[in-house]
């Protein structure tokens, strides 16, 4: 029987929908969606059809089967991410005669196929019986189907239904599903499936033999390694058994030789006796004999001579690092002890200071200089414990720590162990690992470190251990175990020595030049420096000498009769292209309310602008500049001094409530904290309050107190550095790191003139062009502050 109309079409991936099933199911499709709201909007009839090939998003006349199923939608549900989720029944099979699309989704005109029986009752009754005998076979070795399904067939008296049903539960393939739907005789459909069954439950029971033979020949493997074992107790017992290496004789040999202390030889000797009585094949005993492995493998004997010459270590150390002295100078201290005193613990040093400085390379040439073995550890991002101090053995694949691991592959106790970047752990829910480190570098712990796999105690106290860092940004216990070692920025001559010296060689013989093709200046050298890179190390300078190199080797190739490049201040642009930087960032004139600052950074030190405006207004304070809580507390601390000098200063006593104070950082988008600006934000305050311009070739970088005393800061040689590259001639310090400037190197005084102050208004001397006039006299007897013992009067 036709049907009278056009009924939607629902193409499907891989199912195949019997008539009397009811099946959820997901639709994504546009047109599968729309082919759904119209059967809704009509009798909610819908023609159910699969589709010959999954992978088909548009499904045509020929990519569909002609059968399919006429269903009734019972329930449709429109999910968040856009797709339909839909309970279908089928009702009944039918042939699609014309298919189309209307109204962006498929329609047909279907054809209702009625079921046949070519056979008698009686038979049918036969058939149906053997179908569910067989069933019930396949379901009890099928583990897939669940029991119950049995129990809902029992009560199907209709044949058609019966078949439709075991059809819909089997696990066929979508051509033999296919198949089974287009039978319309019952008869047919029966005997089908009960074939189809057949085969399946000869290929399960197959299935279950070849396990249980499995099965059988495990048990009879342990059953043989039982009687072996007893066989070789008689033969010893009767001093027949020849001595056969097997593996429990080896690990026996190997515990012998590993020249194990007291615990662990004990502790490896339980173990084995453990893994004698295991079966060879079971995971217990594989992780017994990792145990051992790792146990045995250690070296707890096994170390490299050391070299105490300290001519040859000096030698070594000044080929690979230029600078570096307090470094090189500690170095040379152990080794010169070691020298005199047999034992002595491993340093545990901690290089801190810029990126590019070359405190991960300087692990490698103190190895080389001490001649010990090399290895590193990279803590950047490392979040669990069990990465220093190992899995518990309870776990599947647990494994030592990454301390362990290194000794077992450099097959050394006395190494030199770099842990780079100490100060980017993380913790989280599995650990802290800082703390777990707490142990390992402890020199009065470490000669019994323990290991959460091995379970017995190391002796790291010959390990050498230098950690690395860019700040102080460590937990306070573990950093009171390590002996910090600063390396500051490089000045600018350290940097041409260092260029000439390691980086041009080192990039020419990269890059597959030879000597004679490329000759660098020094002029070029240090406009790179200059113009180019902004740095505290010389890791970017390096980039540009190897970007110098890479150009010269493209030439002479695309120019074989070139014979030699040479690069020169004036060349570069041709080379590197527009310069990055301006060197001397100094303003070139002396304005009101800005002041040049000195900050430090992770890369080194850098000029810091501090602008000041004072306009009319209601005393309101603005900050911006992305300023931190410290830096902000600096600006209210800077304002309370001058109020309390405004009379002296010349400014109006009343100007925070006449007057609104602005106070901007540039660089906005950068964040910025600390209190050695605090002299700086003070001095753009009076100089935007009195008219009076700055000094643009004075830097300044201090904390200030209420009272007006400038106190100490950090990072002095960075910020030298920093006020030298930027053309600055004078820069004011506070008086208490007068004696930190011993350290800093001579060419870098020489070029500056560093002026220690004690009180704010020393910095108003020197930093403004000139003094501003009190508003009433000053009497004599009550200087605003003393330098010296000597009064500071206002000019």
């Amino acid at each position: 029987m036709a049907l009278e109309k056009f009924v939607p079409v629902l193409p499907l991936r891989d199912v195949v929908v019997y008539p009397h099933m009811v099946i959820p199911l997901f639709v994504g499709r546009k047109k599968s969606i729309e082919a759904l709201d119209a059967a809704m909007r009509d009798n909610k009839q819908i023609v159910l059809v699969a589709q010959k090939d999954a992978e088909q998003d548009d499904p045509g006349f020929n990519d569909i089967y002609r059968i399919g199923t006429l269903a009734t939608i019972l329930q449709l549900l429109k999910l968040p991410d856009g797709t339909v989720k839909v309970l279908v029944e089928g009702n009944q099979r039918s042939r699609i005669e014309e298919l189309k699309e209307a109204n962006g989704s498929l329609i047909a005109r279907a054809i209702l196929l009625p079921e046949q029986r070519s056979c008698s009752d009686q038979e049918l009754e036969v058939l149906m019986r053997t179908a569910l005998s067989t069933f019930d076979q396949y379901v009890k070795l099928n583990k897939r189907i669940p029991p119950e399904v049995l129990n809902s067939l029992s009560g199907i008296d209709d044949p058609g239904r019966l078949a439709d049903t075991i059809a819909a539960h089997m696990t066929l393939k979508l051509e033999e599903k296919q198949a089974v739907l287009e039978m319309t005789d019952i008869a047919a459909r029966l005997e089908k499936l009960i074939l189809l069954m057949e085969g399946e439950v000869d290929i399960l029971e197959l299935e279950k033999r070849i396990r249980a033979r499995v099965k059988q020949q495990m048990e009879k493997n342990q059953r043989e390694y039982y009687l072996n074992e007893q066989m070789k107790a008689i033969q010893k017992e009767l001093g027949e058994l020849e001595d056969a290496p097997n593996e429990i004789e080896e690990l026996a040999q190997k515990i012998a030789k590993a020249g194990l202390p007291k615990e662990a030889r004990d502790k490896a000797q339980a173990e084995l006796n453990k893994l004698k009585m295991m079966p060879p094949m079971s995971a217990e005993a594989t992780v017994v004999r990792n145990y051992l492995d790792w146990l045995v493998n250690l070296p707890w004997k096994k170390q490299t001579k050391l070299r105490h010459d300290l001519r040859v270590a000096q030698e070594i150390l000044d080929a690979d690092h230029y600078g570096l002295e307090r470094v090189k100078e500690r170095i040379l201290e152990y080794l010169a002890v070691q020298q005199r005193v047999q034992k002595i613990k491993g340093p545990i040093l901690c290089l801190v200071g810029p990126p590019g400085v070359g405190k991960t390379s300087l692990g490698q040439s103190i190895a080389k200089a001490t001649n010990r073995k090399y290895v590193r550890m990279a803590l950047g991002g490392i979040r669990d414990e069990a990465e220093i101090r190992g899995h518990r053995r309870t776990y599947i694949g647990s494994m030592p720590g990454k301390i362990i691991q290194s000794l077992v592959k450099v097959k050394s106790r006395n190494p030199v162990f770099m842990l780079d970047e100490i100060d980017k752990m993380a913790m989280d829910f599995r650990g802290d690992p800082a703390s777990a480190l707490l142990e390992v570098l402890d020199p009065e712990q470490n000669k019994a470190f323990n290991d959460h796999y091995l379970e017995v105690d190391f002796d790291l106290s010959d390990v050498m251990f230098i950690a690395t860092a860019n700040t102080l940004n460590i937990p306070p216990a573990l950093l009171d175990r390590m002996e910090v070692i600063r390396l500051p920025g490089y000045t600018e001559e350290e940097k041409v020595s260092i260029a000439k010296r390691y980086l041009i060689p080192k990039q020419i013989k990269n890059n597959g030049l030879k000597d004679t093709e490329i000759r660098i200046s020094e002029g070029a050298i240090r406009e790179i420096i200059r113009r180019y890179t902004r740095e505290a190390g010389v890791r970017n300078l390096e980039r540009e000498i190897a970007s110098l190199c890479r150009k010269t080797v493209k030439r002479l190739q695309s120019k074989p009769s070139a014979k030699a490049v040479q690069i020169t201040s004036r060349s570069l642009l041709n080379y590197l292209g527009v310069p990055r930087f301006r060197y001397g960032r100094a303003e070139e004139t002396n304005r009101i309310g800005q002041v040049t600052g000195l900050a430090w950074t992770e890369v080194g030190g850098e000029l810091l602008t501090i602008e000041a405006v004072v306009v009319e207004g209601k005393g309101k304070h603005i900050y911006t500049g992305k300023l931190g809580e410290v830096m902000q507390e600096s600006i209210q601390a800077a304002l309370t001094v001058v109020r309390s000098r405004a009379e002296v200063l010349g400014i109006d006593p009343d100007f925070y409530h006449t007057k609104d104070v602005h106070i901007h950082v540039p660089e906005g988008a950068t964040p910025k904290d600390g209190p050695s600006a605090g002299i700086g934000m003070c001095t753009a305050l009076v100089s935007a309050l009195t008219g009076i311009p700055v000094r643009c070739d004075v830097a300044m970088t201090g904390e200030i107190t209420l009272r007006g005393e400038v106190l100490p800061i950090g990072g002095l040689k960075e910020k030298l550095l920093a006020a030298l590259r930027g053309s600055i001639r004078t820069v004011i310090i506070p008086a208490e790191n007068e004696k930190d400037l011993l350290e800093i190197p001579a060419n870098v005084k020489q070029n500056l003139e560093i002026i220690p102050v004690r009180w704010i208004d020393q910095v108003f001397q020197q930093a403004l062009e000139y003094q501003p006039c009190p508003t009433l006299q000053v009497k004599p007897s009550k200087p605003i502050s003393t330098v010296e013992g000597k009064p500071l009067t206002a000019h």
